[in-house]
Protein backbone atom coordinates (compact mmCIF):
# COMPACT_ATOMS: atom_id res chain seq x y z
CA UNK A 1 0.00 0.00 0.00
CA UNK A 2 1.57 2.99 -1.24
CA UNK A 3 2.02 5.97 1.83
CA UNK A 4 0.25 9.42 2.08
CA UNK A 5 3.03 11.20 0.76
CA UNK A 6 3.74 9.32 -2.58
CA UNK A 7 -0.12 9.86 -3.06
CA UNK A 8 0.56 13.27 -2.81
CA UNK A 9 3.30 13.16 -5.07
CA UNK A 10 1.37 11.91 -7.71
CA UNK A 11 -1.37 14.20 -7.27
CA UNK A 12 0.88 17.12 -7.41
CA UNK A 13 2.87 15.78 -10.29
CA UNK A 14 -0.59 15.32 -12.24
CA UNK A 15 -1.87 18.57 -11.46
CA UNK A 16 1.24 19.97 -12.69
CA UNK A 17 1.16 17.68 -16.10
CA UNK A 18 -2.70 19.22 -16.42
CA UNK A 19 -1.72 23.09 -15.80
CA UNK A 20 1.05 22.47 -18.47
CA UNK A 21 -1.32 21.27 -20.70
CA UNK A 22 -4.03 23.87 -19.88
CA UNK A 23 -1.22 26.57 -20.38
CA UNK A 24 -0.32 24.73 -23.95
CA UNK A 25 -3.56 24.88 -24.93
CA UNK A 26 -4.37 28.20 -24.35
CA UNK A 27 -1.12 28.90 -26.11
CA UNK A 28 -2.82 27.34 -29.29
CA UNK A 29 -6.34 28.85 -28.41
CA UNK A 30 -4.91 32.34 -28.43
CA UNK A 31 -2.94 31.56 -31.87
CA UNK A 32 -5.77 29.90 -33.38
CA UNK A 33 -7.66 33.34 -32.87
CA UNK A 34 -5.38 35.37 -34.45
CA UNK A 35 -5.68 33.03 -37.53
CA UNK A 36 -9.25 33.19 -37.53
CA UNK A 37 -9.27 37.08 -37.10
CA UNK A 38 -6.58 37.69 -40.09
CA UNK A 39 -8.91 35.02 -42.24
CA UNK A 40 -11.71 37.08 -41.30
CA UNK A 41 -10.24 40.05 -42.16
CA UNK A 42 -8.87 38.81 -45.45
CA UNK A 43 -12.41 37.18 -46.33
CA UNK A 44 -14.13 40.91 -45.38
CA UNK A 45 -11.20 41.98 -47.92
CA UNK A 46 -11.86 39.65 -50.79
CA UNK A 47 -15.81 40.31 -50.45
CA UNK A 48 -15.14 44.02 -50.74
CA UNK A 49 -13.03 43.22 -53.87
CA UNK A 50 -15.59 41.00 -55.34
CA UNK A 51 -18.11 43.52 -55.19
CA UNK A 52 -15.83 46.29 -56.44
CA UNK A 53 -15.49 43.78 -59.86
CA UNK A 54 -18.82 43.35 -59.94
CA UNK A 55 -20.31 47.04 -60.38
CA UNK A 56 -16.86 47.79 -62.64
CA UNK A 57 -18.12 44.74 -64.66
CA UNK A 58 -22.09 46.09 -64.51
CA UNK A 59 -20.52 49.25 -65.51
CA UNK A 60 -18.41 47.67 -68.73
CA UNK A 61 -21.43 45.66 -69.96
CA UNK A 62 -23.42 48.97 -69.48
CA UNK A 63 -20.45 50.65 -71.59
CA UNK A 64 -20.48 48.13 -73.99
CA UNK A 65 -23.61 48.27 -74.60
CA UNK A 66 -24.15 51.75 -75.55
CA UNK A 67 -20.90 51.93 -77.10
CA UNK A 68 -22.12 49.37 -79.91
CA UNK A 69 -23.51 51.30 -83.20
CA UNK A 70 -23.78 55.32 -83.88
CA UNK A 71 -27.39 53.89 -84.64
CA UNK A 72 -28.19 52.25 -81.09
CA UNK A 73 -26.47 55.30 -79.06
CA UNK A 74 -29.04 57.46 -81.22
CA UNK A 75 -31.91 55.35 -80.58
CA UNK A 76 -30.82 55.37 -77.13
CA UNK A 77 -30.38 59.23 -77.00
CA UNK A 78 -34.14 59.42 -78.43
CA UNK A 79 -35.40 57.25 -75.54
CA UNK A 80 -33.67 59.24 -73.08
CA UNK A 81 -35.40 62.44 -74.41
CA UNK A 82 -38.31 60.63 -75.51
CA UNK A 83 -38.58 59.86 -71.21
CA UNK A 84 -37.36 63.34 -70.45
CA UNK A 85 -39.91 64.73 -72.16
CA UNK A 86 -42.82 62.88 -70.60
CA UNK A 87 -41.53 63.25 -66.99
CA UNK A 88 -41.76 67.37 -67.92
CA UNK A 89 -45.21 66.66 -69.03
CA UNK A 90 -45.93 64.77 -65.86
CA UNK A 91 -44.85 67.53 -64.05
CA UNK A 92 -46.31 69.80 -65.96
CA UNK A 93 -49.56 68.49 -65.62
CA UNK A 94 -49.25 67.44 -61.14
CA UNK A 95 -48.53 71.76 -61.06
CA UNK A 96 -51.66 72.65 -62.79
Amino acid sequence: MTSVADQLDKVIQKTTRLIELCNALQEENDLLRLENQSLKVALDTAKDKNVELDEKMRVLKLAKSIEGTSEKSLDIKQKINDFVREIDKSIALLKK
